[in-house]
């Protein structure tokens, strides 16, 4: 386990939940095009969220479950914040001024621990890191790569991109191994805060642009900040509406 990630100080789990299926009182009554996913979403990462697992190698991984979600992104690109923002708390994922903390995969569970949780949240070594040994990125990509190939309960990939720069080389090629690997994936742009309006739109569709003949990519990108909760209410909405669609 490292010691970058710690529990989250959510209510006790709700007996309603289940590995497979949201919350009782989540659970849709309405047509899913009348579906409120924003307020579903919301009612979802409300719940409680803890730190469950860190493992350096598949042989660790922990048992197929609850669906799972992975974040993938730059070391520095601000994936504990975003992870922070999305769960509404302040130190579930310990954020740091040195990129490159998290060496292994990280599993929260949410809305319960072990078997009772509904999601499980992955938080995936961050890529690019400049100070990183050859050694070291070479078993962080093979972790990666590992995992993305062969867990079942993952539902999809969330990529964060730098929003002020967009994408480049090194989001590139995780955009490669995920076409590759056939694993659903969807491109978030974080740091919104310091983009400006007139650009943000702009920015959107040139990702989108880039994303256009690739297979695994899911044709909407998500523009958020951790620091002003742009975008998070969104992406909290994405999530839910993908785990509604996963149950169906």
């Amino acid at each position: 386990m490292t010691g970058e990630s710690g529990c989250g100080a959510g209510p006790a789990p709700d007996p309603c939940w289940s590995a497979n299926t949201l919350p009782l009182e989540l659970a849709p009554t309405e047509p899913s095009h009348e579906l409120d996913y924003a307020e579903i979403g919301r009612k979802l990462f409300a719940g409680h969220c803890g730190f469950e697992w860190a493992v350096a190698s598949t042989a660790q991984l922990p048992p197929a479950g609850a669906p799972e979600i992975a974040f993938a992104g730059r070391s520095n690109v601000g994936k504990s914040s975003l992870l922070n923002a999305l769960t509404a708390r302040k130190a579930l994922a310990r954020t740091s001024h040195t990129p490159g903390r998290t060496q292994q995969l990280v599993f929260f569970g949410l809305g319960g621990s072990g078997s009772a949780a509904t999601l499980r949240l992955v938080d995936m070594p961050g890529y690019g890191h400049a100070a990183a040994s050859k050694q070291m990125i070479a078993s962080w990509t093979r972790l990666c790569r590992e995992f993305l190939r062969g867990r079942a309960p993952l539902a999809r990939v969330y990529v964060l991109v730098d929003g002020r720069h967009g994408l480049k080389p090194l989001d590139t090629e995780i955009l490669d191994l995920l076409d590759q690997s056939a694993v659903s994936y969807q491109v978030v742009l974080t740091k919104r805060d310091e983009v400006k309006a007139a650009d943000q739109a702009q920015r959107i569709e040139s990702v989108m642009a880039a994303l256009e003949r690739r297979s695994a990519a899911f044709p909407e990108v998500i523009f958020t900040s951790a620091r002003s909760g742009e975008g998070v209410g969104e992406l909290r909405a994405a999530i839910a509406k993908l785990l509604l669609e996963r149950r169906s």
